[in-house]
């Protein structure tokens, strides 16, 4: 076993505002601000997880701190950017506010906050989560913001900005990271696995990165189990073992039972799909993303439309599509409440035989 091995989170991890995927918005504002050195003194970075928002907040520390000046090129070489990079820095305080909830805790943190910065421009608290810090701690936080000394910054971030006090609010700048794309996620994964000098299948990737929901955290997570299951490799066959996921062509073929309107055959491929072990709700997720797909067949004609969609989207009303895309999206929230995958699954497609109406498919 190979003791130095960094997972790949880390390992890739952005040093520079231009190695950064995403948030295009956001870092362009940053980098006008530290290029012209007109800084605010508090900054709070929101979004959900994975998406930069503490990878933001160091590079930014590196960006103020850097000994060859303020810029939005930090050197990354001085011992300024070396000690922020390896989390060794002494005028960087990261806190993470779920463990740092009270008030004494926040009180002793800030009582240091009026002393000058040991080596560096500027002493930078970055306070992650900080909607966890109890409503003492946030008035404490508070009373430093209201009149922050020269050569202190703060740098908050949080996946719940719904929960910080207005007052707290008004007193930062606020950037709203938003979810990545699968393609900017696609790309940060293709990049690595060059790097890597590994083998992999592009569909492979293109799935963990669906699977990543917007966060390229989550995605890297899963691309190094990938990378384990697959012995180096990440392989479509492996994805589809390792999570359980059912074909698309399995997929177009219960569409087309459901469609077809024969109850018989969706239950009997649906047990079939159980005992291989596929995973149920990943199907009716899938199933789901297949009625968007029918749906948007049925609105733009395009010659690069699969025929088979074509053929489903001629058997189906656009009210009954309707109707089944909100039953899937139901029946995902369902599933974990159901006796079983199979019997959720089973249920939720029997509903919509069950409330399918007579009428004609309109084209």
């Amino acid at each position: 076993m190979n003791n130095n091995y960094q997972v790949l989170a880390r390992k890739y991890r952005p040093h520079t505002f231009k190695e950064l995927v995403g948030q295009v918005h956001t870092v362009k504002t940053l980098i006008n601000a530290l290029d012209a050195n007109s800084l605010h003194h508090g900054f709070l970075f929101t979004g959900t997880r994975g998406v930069g928002k503490t990878t933001i907040a160091r590079i930014f520390a590196k960006s103020i701190n850097c000994e060859s000046g303020v810029s939005s090129i930090p050197c990354g070489k001085c011992s300024t950017c070396i000690e922020i990079d390896s989390g060794q820095s002494v005028d960087l305080i990261e806190l993470d506010a779920a463990s740092h909830t009270g008030v004494d805790n926040m009180r002793d943190i800030l009582e240091n906050a009026q002393y000058m910065p040991t080596k560096n421009r500027y002493k930078i608290y970055l306070i992650d989560e900080v909607h966890m810090l109890s409503k003492s701690s946030f008035n404490a936080l508070l009373k430093t913001l209201e009149e922050p000394p020269e050569h202190i910054k703060f740098l908050l971030a949080t996946t719940d900005p719904g929960k910080l006090p207005i007052t707290v609010l008004s007193r930062c700048l606020q950037f709203n990271l938003q979810k990545l794309t699968d393609k900017e996620i696609l790309g940060q994964l293709k990049y690595i696995m060059k790097a890597e000098s590994l083998d992999y299948e592009e569909d492979a990737l293109s799935q963990i990165a669906s699977f990543g929901e917007g966060s390229m955290r989550d995605a890297l997570s899963l691309l190094d189990q990938s990378i384990s299951y697959g012995k180096g490799s990440v392989l479509v066959k492996d994805i589809k073992a390792m999570l359980g996921l059912v074909s698309h062509d399995d997929i177009i073929e219960l569409a087309t039972h459901l469609f077809d309107q024969e109850p018989q055959k969706v239950i009997k491929f649906i047990r079939k799909l159980s005992h291989r072990g596929d995973n149920l709700t990943n199907a009716l997720h899938d199933l789901s993303s297949l009625f968007h797909t029918i749906s948007i067949a049925k609105t733009i004609s395009s010659d690069t439309i699969d025929k088979r969609i074509t053929k489903l989207s001629s058997q189906i009303s656009n009210q009954d599509l309707q109707i089944f895309y909100q039953m899937s999206i139901n029946g995902t929230k369902d599933m974990p409440l159901a006796p079983s995958e199979q019997i959720g699954l089973e249920m939720t497609l029997l509903r919509m035989l069950a409330f399918r109406s007579d009428s004609a498919p309109v084209n």
